[in-house]
């Protein structure tokens, strides 16, 4: 059910000018009920001028009448052209303000977990203009120095899906390109399940790299041909001591 325009506005007409449910005019507006509560108590929405959506033609007064005899009735909107397509209105996403001073962040970890994203890719995921994407690519911007990595999608700036999608659309642009990717770019444009899914490849630490065919030479005490014991007589046929030589001579 798509919601009519100014639908906080025209929550708050409904609930000073009729006597619905909070229900029904959540259900209506798009809003949880609580919030229309809230507009009640006058603790959400303060200042809002109400929006008549009768007078703006998205509801007949039929349809308040019928809500207002029967609880358990919901509103139904008025067709309007003018709003076909509102909820599906082009444009760069909203970021709160609690999260904008995150982006610089979000940016960063994409653009060096993920360089094959376009600037637009990167900015319709956080919500951001390419000259800040380009400042942070080339290390221009004026924070740089403070700006930490962080994964976009534990800021909440952006949902694994979306970010999988972005990845995806990437591995097939540099398909179509015929461009070769290394196994970790590989492994990198790969979505969050096929990634977990693939076996760990064995690596040799950075710090012991070029050891692999390193032997150590055999000591004189490994050159020393071990005795053979491997019969009873070889093992009881022990060499004679010194004291037993000394008595040999005096005989």
């Amino acid at each position: 059910m798509n919601k009519p325009l100014m639908a906080k506005a025209t929550a708050v007409w409904l609930v000073d000018n009729t006597t619905l449910s909070f229900r029904q005019i959540a259900d209506f507006c798009g809003m949880h009920e609580l919030e229309v509560q809230g507009i009640a108590d006058g603790d959400v929405a303060a200042g809002v001028r109400g929006f008549d959506p009768i007078a703006n033609n998205q509801l007949d007064p039929i349809e308040i009448e019928r809500g207002q005899a029967d609880p358990a009735y919901r509103l139904k909107l008025k067709f309007n052209a003018a709003a076909v397509g509102e909820e599906k209105r082009r444009g760069p996403r909203y970021t709160p303000l609690s999260k904008r001073q995150d982006r610089p962040a979000a940016i960063l970890w994409l653009v060096k977990f993920h360089p094959e994203l376009s600037d637009g890719q990167i900015g319709k995921l956080v919500g951001t203009t390419k000259p800040t994407i380009q400042s942070i690519r080339e290390r221009t911007h004026w924070n740089i120095a403070n700006i930490q990595p962080v994964d976009p999608v534990a800021l909440g700036l952006c949902r694994q899906s979306e970010l999988d999608a972005a990845v995806q659309q990437a591995v097939k642009k540099r398909a179509a390109e015929g461009v070769v990717m290394t196994d970790d770019e590989r492994r990198k444009l790969v979505s969050t399940e096929q990634s977990l899914a693939m076996s760990p490849e064995p690596r040799m630490p950075s710090a012991i790299a070029g050891l692999e065919n390193f032997t150590l030479a055999p000591t004189e005490e490994e050159e020393k041909p071990q005795a053979d014991f491997a019969d009873a007589d070889s093992f009881f046929n022990l060499p004679a001591s010194e004291d037993e030589d000394d008595e040999d001579d005096n005989r």
